[in-house]
């Protein structure tokens, strides 16, 4: 009976979203003033974007009569960008005080609902795609599917699923009794070359469309084990080649130098957080052609809670370090020429708030139009659908974030959003 109220809460949540939501039936033609069709050429002025079916079809430029049947949308005084892409979230958890007992009392179907909740703040954000690197199986794969099928209102999702950890890692349950420790360790937890081919095997088998990995310790896992690397390089490539067997590629959390390193020296094509890189591992990036997704957000947010007596001791200590080095860390990435996706790790900061990532970028060196470039072009090719999304371009799915202001000029503009469109569909933020 409680699953059926959850269910049934998760439907009027659908219906009262979709509400809001306009469906694409007809021809609908966009009249942009400001047109970032492709981020980094700077704007094309006075373009008319038709869309059909949830696609876009033309790009014209100046405005014309339309026909009676076609739908338009005056958005001449307005700023219209493609949909923005957020390379890390975790939509079915939002960390607070709270975290470590909801692990006690909450079941997939309330992570599945939290998700749905949060998809919805991060759409109407502007974010019409996420990658999602670390959630409970069943929650986030049945999460991504209802969107995609069109139940649930949200960006579309890539899904990794639980990250495959080495046992007693960062993604490993810590800092339980050893009764909840057996409960909560998971498939993903493995050990040696040959358990991790099969911790990979498992996390395709229940829908992973990209595989994680906890290359290094990490800051919010309850145990002393540091930030350095935890899978041995044997581990890594058989991790590495057995995802690419199956038609996957490997993304790694580390922070560590050592961990980043043996992570792109066997094969990851990117990297989560990637703290502390120096020259050496600069020249490895691109070398490999890897990818830094750098979340500061989460290094940011992260060094709040410090003093915080709710946060286990181990991350109280692993945040002070880390949480202040991470601005910095971008900042060298850049001057180094380090491919960079955009990424928050969404989740340990509140859904919604995602778009704080561009302030912290520009802060670290990049020009405005260089962030929402990360967060658009460079973002789509990282989840490998850069022939569906990033651009506003004919035959790209109809996504695109509509501004008051000139993000180019001030970056925070992206903070007050007037309209998302997904798929030709409108979502207008109360």
């Amino acid at each position: 009976m409680k699953s059926l109220l959850k269910l049934g809460a998760l439907a009027a949540l659908t219906l009262a979203a979709f509400g809001t939501a306009q469906a694409q039936e007809t021809k609908t033609v966009i009249e942009a003033g400001h047109l970032l069709a492709v981020p980094g050429n700077g704007y094309l002025k006075n373009r008319s974007v038709t869309i059909e079916n949830g696609k876009i079809v033309s790009v014209k430029r100046g405005f014309q009569d339309q026909p009676d049947g076609v739908r338009v949308i005056n958005l001449r005084d307005a700023y219209v960008l493609p949909g923005l892409i957020d390379s890390h979230v975790h939509l079915t958890n939002e960390f607070s005080p709270t975290s470590r007992v909801r692990m006690l009392s909450e079941s997939e179907v309330d992570l599945a609902l939290n998700g749905a909740s949060h998809a919805y703040k991060t759409l109407l954000a502007g974010f019409t795609t996420v990658q999602d690197v670390g959630g409970a199986n069943e929650a986030i794969f049945s999460l991504r599917d209802a969107v995609r099928s069109g139940k649930v209102p949200g960006p579309r999702i890539r899904a990794s699923g639980s990250a495959v950890t080495p046992s007693g890692g960062h993604g490993d349950a810590n800092g339980f009794s050893p009764a909840l420790t057996k409960i909560f360790t998971g498939p993903n937890a493995c050990n040696g070359a040959d358990d991790c081919r099969r911790a990979v095997r498992e996390t395709i088998r229940s829908g992973a469309d990209v595989i994680k990995i906890t290359a290094t310790g990490g800051v919010l896992s309850n145990t002393k084990a540091g930030l350095e690397q935890q899978f041995f390089d044997d581990e890594i490539a058989a991790i590495v080649e057995t995802a690419a067997m199956m038609g996957r590629k490997v993304t790694a959390h580390a922070h560590g130098k050592g961990g980043i390193e043996a992570a792109l020296r066997n094969g990851v094509q990117s990297i989560e957080h990637g703290t502390y890189l120096d020259d050496e591992t600069i020249a490895l990036f691109k070398e490999t052609g890897g990818t830094l997704v750098p979340t500061v957000l989460a290094g940011v947010t992260v060094t709040g809670w410090t003093e915080q007596p709710w946060l286990p001791a181990p991350s109280r200590e692993k945040a002070a370090i880390v949480g202040p080095l991470m601005l910095d860390m971008l900042s060298r990435a850049r001057e180094g020429g380090v491919n960079v996706a955009f990424g928050t790790d969404t989740g340990v900061s509140k859904h919604g708030d995602n778009s704080l990532e561009f302030d912290l970028m520009v802060q670290a060196g990049y020009t405005p139009e260089e962030a929402i470039r990360s967060a658009t072009i460079v973002a789509a090719e990282h989840i490998e659908m850069s022939d569906q999304i990033g651009t506003i371009e004919s035959g790209k799915f109809a996504d695109m974030v509509v501004l008051r202001n000139d993000p180019l000029q001030d970056v925070s503009a992206l903070r007050a959003i007037r309209l998302v469109i997904k798929d030709g569909k409108e979502y207008r933020p109360q």
